[in-house]
């Protein structure tokens, strides 16, 4: 069923309308213990957040490593670095200690650490071909982290999402795909019927209703549940071969 509905302008980020949703969710006592959401609706910060502030885990995946090293599996991506909190302080996977250990605020407005390392030790390091791929002489590795929340629960999910529990769970997210695709076949999601931010709001709020009493009316008559479909190729496929 629909507990809650929230209307923002297009422009809205998906993550922007994370924290509000939950706070909406608390006023009416009805906050999940676990939110299962897609990739936009989450990130480092709201996953540490969420669970800190409502006490709710917010289950989905996270957006991939785009570094090279990462992309390619080969080099020493961010992860492979030994991250010592307390004394400030990173070691490569060759052994060597960051000299640098700067707060910043990146692109996007997050509070980042940027961790350098000597140029001298970058020099004349064996493994500078999975570090990095400058040329020049004096050229060093950076390394850019969230702050200490926030990295430790991006890593910690990061993890999760590699185990089949991971995989398990994350199939009921079907379910809020399939309201999303409801809503759009019965009500017209996909445009507003009004103008005026007030009115649409309605709009979708009417739709929600229409679709709780839908499927309540579904569930008293017994109606069984419809399955997924299967493509015309996906049933050609299927047929038996004879030799």
């Amino acid at each position: 069923m629909i507990t809650h509905v929230e209307t923002v302008s297009a422009p809205t980020a998906d993550g922007e309308a994370t924290p509000q949703v939950h706070e909406d969710l608390r006023r009416k006592d009805l906050l999940p213990a676990v939110h299962l959401v897609d990739t936009g609706f989450l990130d480092a910060e709201l996953i540490a957040t969420s669970k800190r502030e409502f006490g709710v885990d917010l289950f989905g995946p996270t957006r991939p490593d785009v570094t090279w090293q990462a992309k390619e599996g080969t080099g020493f991506d961010a992860q492979r670095f030994a991250i010592d909190w307390e004394r400030e302080r990173a070691t490569c996977p060759a052994g060597k200690i960051s000299t640098g250990w700067t707060p910043a605020i990146d692109k996007r407005t997050n509070h980042v650490i940027k961790i350098t390392f000597s140029s001298t030790d970058c020099r004349v390091c064996a493994s500078r071909h999975l570090c990095m791929r400058s040329t020049k002489q004096y050229a060093r590795r950076t390394v850019t982290i969230r702050t200490r929340e926030h990295d430790e629960a991006l890593q910690a999910r990061r993890t999760e999402e590699t185990t089949p529990a991971f995989a398990a769970e994350y199939r009921r997210r079907a379910g809020i795909e399939g309201t999303i695709s409801q809503g759009v076949r019965r009500s017209g999601l996909r445009r507003s019927r009004y103008v005026g931010f007030a009115k649409t709001h309605l709009g979708h709020a009417l739709a929600a209703a229409a679709i709780n009493d839908v499927r309540v009316a579904d569930w008293l008559a017994d109606v069984p549940r419809a399955r997924t479909r299967r493509s015309k190729f996906a049933a050609l496929m299927a047929q038996p071969t004879y030799a």
